[in-house]
């Protein structure tokens, strides 16, 4: 029988765009662990592409999912973050890797 104290893991994920500022990126990542605390999430790791990296930050994502079989799904902050690196693409990648979830927090 499951642990009724364990909640289900959440990975994040955050596609910085060119402006994005340090205290945008801080406000998003509040925001993922507001979202998974008031649904009743464990948030995790908080992966944030930035536009002269990416996404470098997406494919330690996927590592981290291939790693750890605990993880239940990927919370972005808003539609916009899967966008930029394709939203199908992103999904169908996450899905064939681990099975997980992709939750957007402002849908």
């Amino acid at each position: 029988m499951a642990d009724p104290q364990i909640r289900p893991l959440l990975l994040g994920y955050i596609r910085a765009h060119l402006l994005m500022t340090d205290d945008e990126i801080a406000a998003a990542k509040l925001t993922l662990a507001a979202y998974a605390g008031s649904e009743g999430y464990a948030l995790g790791t908080v992966y944030v592409d930035h536009a002269n990296a990416a996404p470098a930050a997406f494919h330690a994502l996927l590592e981290e999912i291939r790693r750890d079989n605990d993880v239940w799904a990927v919370l972005v902050p808003t539609p916009q973050h899967l966008i930029a690196s394709g939203h199908r693409a992103m999904t169908n990648q996450l899905e064939h890797h681990g099975s997980v979830h992709v939750i957007v927090a402002h849908p």
